[in-house]
């Protein structure tokens, strides 16, 4: 019965237990019409409520890119992102909607003007990623004390992020004056870029500046942010998450409370925290400077400042075209998302204001723009990391030298940054900088694409290189399942290793590795 149920031309229909059976049917090996297996379909089954923990009941579709979900809304419980509020106010995951509310035995189909309320069963559609945001925001609301909990855990992630920022090392420096282990040294091996410019002949008053106007900068986000919620522009930037994405603003960390990152709040906050990911991508020792003169001149007059701006605007404006061009983003939004992404992803915070990965599907520039993005990183003094700007400012001064001494033999041109002579060491330790950096990224984007391939992992060339370079930048996100509210759960433990060892030495950029294990850096 089952079967002519199925399709009239259906006449053999097969249960078995044996899943070997299943996989030679598909390949059409079998003389049969039709196959279940109720011990798969329930191991599926398992697998799904599993994956969102907080479901009554869950099922899939296309291929398991869609999901419906049945959730119970505990009663007594709070007031929260989603309970309480109505539907248009409410804080809905993105990529999903509420299919019904079942209220009292009765089904009410959602309007914006309905709410959530405790003993409500809820049925939402979404992606699978929406699906266990939607699981998480339930379990959180269901238990107050889970709810702390989780809030202090994050919070801890978000301030170890901001601890490093400027690197542990100059915070020891700068709070322990007893401690003596070469300070100079070590905090030209722990600054990002090749050098930091001296603001004093202490140490320990560098450090503390620096440490003066990285708080600061943080206060002012936080401040700003705050004032967002207070006031109803963005009712969803509460004072915490006002700390928490200050914390992980200021440190181009990148880390968010939220799922879908910054995707979850509203434009303006996305707007404040590009200014300050730009800030905290720029010369720190620069800022304090044009601070403690009172002429943001000094920072005009900059040339690697001058390029980190060109190269962001550069990157936004080529984003922005293409993405109004195409349709997939108009006006404001296009604006808006093409320099988050480009001040994200340039300055190695790593944060997502919009799906980009999905831009791939229409047209790839975008996409070929945001990796050129990851090797520029940041300013020399900056939380970045990368090969830095002022590398590449050097780098092409190196090369238009050798391109002028080609035609000129006898000339003698020494390079010059702002109104200075680069010593010739610099330059060659810059060359081979590079060098090295362009060569773990060739190495280990190979490595991707060699073991994806013995392992059966769905992964592009470009995804690779994507994933290279976003991970010896120590940026965050790349494409494919990689992509912003992806994961790179499906890399294998030998491609894991292999990022790993790119992020090591992205973060650290070798060189003070080196430092630390001679004998003579201890004895300096």
């Amino acid at each position: 019965m089952f079967a002519k149920i199925l399709s009239p031309q259906t006449k053999t229909i097969v249960r078995t237990t044996n899943v070997e059976y299943l996989e030679i049917w598909q390949e059409r090996l079998l003389d049969v019409d039709f196959m279940v297996s109720s011990e798969l379909e329930t191991a599926h089954a398992i697998s799904r409520i599993t994956g969102v923990p907080a479901a009554r009941q869950t099922d899939v579709f296309a291929d398991g890119q869609v999901q419906m979900v049945e959730f119970d809304v505990v009663p007594g419980q709070q007031r929260g992102d989603v309970v309480g509020r109505p539907i248009r106010e409410a804080h809905i995951p993105v990529n999903s909607k509420v299919a019904s509310v079942i209220r009292g035995g009765r089904m009410i189909l959602p309007r914006g003007s309905e709410s959530i309320e405790p003993g409500d069963r809820v049925v939402i559609i979404g992606s699978p990623e929406a699906a266990r945001e939607w699981s998480s925001l339930m379990e959180r609301a269901s238990s107050p004390t889970s709810k702390d909990s989780t809030h202090s855990i994050l919070m801890w992630r978000q301030f170890t992020q901001w601890l490093g920022g400027m690197g542990i090392i100059v915070l020891a420096l700068a709070v322990l004056p007893r401690l003596r282990v070469g300070g100079r040294q070590l905090m030209e091996s722990e600054a990002p870029g090749p050098e930091i410019e001296k603001l004093t002949a202490s140490i320990r008053d560098t450090a503390r500046r620096l440490w003066l106007l990285y708080v600061g900068l943080t206060a002012a986000q936080i401040l700003t942010l705050t004032v967002l919620g207070w006031t109803g522009v963005d009712d969803r930037m509460s004072f915490y998450e006002a700390v928490a994405h200050a914390f992980s603003t200021m440190p181009t960390g990148g880390f968010s409370t939220r799922a879908n990152s910054i995707a979850a709040f509203g434009a303006a906050s996305q707007w404040v925290i590009t200014v300050f990911m730009v800030l905290a991508g720029a010369n720190f020792a620069l800022m304090y400077r044009a601070l403690a003169r009172r002429d943001p001149r000094v920072m005009a007059r900059d040339e690697e400042f001058r390029l980190y701006l060109g190269l962001l605007l550069l990157g936004a404006a080529v984003m922005a075209a293409e993405l109004a061009s195409k349709g997939i983003q108009t006006g404001e939004a296009a604006i808006r998302h093409a320099a988050f992404q480009a001040a994200s992803i340039m300055t190695t915070t790593g944060y997502a204001s919009i799906d980009f990965n999905k831009w791939l599907a229409i047209t790839s520039l975008p996409a070929m723009t945001l990796v050129a993005l990851m090797f520029a990183g940041g300013c020399a003094a900056s939380t970045g990391g990368a090969i830095k700007v002022v590398r590449l400012l050097i780098l092409g001064k190196a090369l238009r030298r050798e391109l002028d001494q080609t035609v000129h033999p006898q000339v003698v041109m020494p390079i010059r940054m702002n109104g200075g002579v680069v010593d010739e060491r610099t330059v060659r330790a810059v060359i081979a900088f590079v060098i090295l950096y362009i060569g773990a990224f060739t190495f280990g984007s190979l490595g991707l694409v060699i073991e994806s391939a013995r392992t059966d992992v769905a992964l592009s060339p470009f995804e690779a290189m994507a994933a290279a370079a976003t991970t010896l930048g120590n940026v965050g996100p790349g494409f494919g399942f990689a992509g912003p509210f992806g994961s790179f759960a499906p890399f294998s433990d030998v491609s894991t290793g292999i990022m790993i060892a790119l992020m090591w030495l992205g973060r650290l950029e070798l060189i003070p590795i080196v430092v630390l294990m001679t004998k003579s850096y201890w004895r300096a």
